[in-house]
């Protein structure tokens, strides 16, 4: 039981982390940067509750607020430029991010010992679930239900004004232009609110693991991030949850005992999606017929 909901952890942190992606995509840029707002909020809340004593919800949410406003003043310069310089740019960032937590030593003698980064040997310590008494399931619930409000205000954004915004520019950046949309503050947006999310979800994934290092966040990270919404599809919320499960439940864990050949079969699984359904798993034509259905079978 402590297996599957170890697991159940997992596929709900990076449920997040492919909903922070999503914001991007939607707006037609592909970035590999939420790698580094996943380190930005893991290492900042980490240090928030294990230096400071922060509860952990103040914890979380300072991580979340600083990766959005690291996202933003990023994202004004990233954001000029589009296609293999904008994925070079991000790339960049994240490893900046990371060599420089590689680097980071700040520590401070506690009652129990000194805390805090350590350089190349990473950050232990941070045992607030277990040290106030939380329960694997009471982790999940916390989890689940980040999750399900990132869900609910995607889906809600998506519905909006912003929402008819980020898609216009994703759809035709001139088309989009032309009748008035500011491209730059359409593009910046999502890249703060995605930054935001991924910022959450390292918070998240640094309590959970109780220990982070520089090595947790290089580019298989922000691979991941970027695949669960074009594997799962743009057009639905949905389909990034279905590919998140799918990848992390079944691929990674499912056929473990394959070892290193689940990296090829990641790496043929996207390029099949790509050429048998290039809009992704789930599309909202498929999403609108599923509902149909369940409606007149509800007759």
């Amino acid at each position: 039981m402590d297996f599957y909901l170890g697991l159940a952890q997992i596929i709900g942190i990076h449920a997040l982390l492919g909903l922070s992606a999503w914001c991007v995509l939607h707006t037609g840029q592909v970035s590999l940067a939420q790698g580094g707002f996943f380190a930005i909020g893991a290492y900042v809340a980490g240090m928030m509750t294990t230096i400071w004593h922060w509860p952990c919800a103040l914890a979380l949410g300072m991580g979340a607020l600083t990766a959005c406003i690291i996202a933003v003043a990023v994202g004004f310069p990233s954001l000029r430029v589009k296609g293999l310089m904008l994925v070079v740019a991000t790339t960049a960032f994240s490893e900046i991010v990371r060599l420089f937590f590689f680097n980071l030593k700040y520590r401070v003698d506690t009652a129990n010992g000194a805390v805090g980064p350590d350089g190349s040997l990473g950050f232990g310590g941070i045992r607030y679930f277990p040290t106030n008494g939380w329960s694997t399931f009471e982790v999940n619930e916390l989890i689940w239900a980040l999750v399900s409000v990132a869900l609910l205000l995607l889906w809600a954004l998506d519905r909006s004004r912003v929402g008819t915004l980020w898609r216009a520019v994703g759809e035709d950046e001139l088309a989009a232009q032309s009748v008035g949309i500011n491209l730059t503050a359409a593009k910046v947006s999502a890249f703060g609110l995605g930054g935001a999310i991924a910022g959450l979800a390292g918070g998240v994934y640094a309590h959970y693991a109780t220990h982070i290092e520089h090595g947790n966040f290089g580019i298989l990270l922000a691979t991941f991030a970027i695949a669960y919404p074009i594997l799962g599809g743009l057009s639905s919320l949905a389909g990034t949850l279905l590919a998140v499960v799918f990848i992390q439940g079944f691929l990674l864990e499912g056929l473990r005992f394959l070892g290193d050949w689940r990296s090829l079969l990641f790496g043929v699984l996207i390029v099949v999606v790509m050429l048998v359904r290039p809009n992704g798993l789930l599309t909202r034509s498929l999403t609108l017929t599923i509902f149909d259905k369940g409606r007149a079978g509800a007759k």
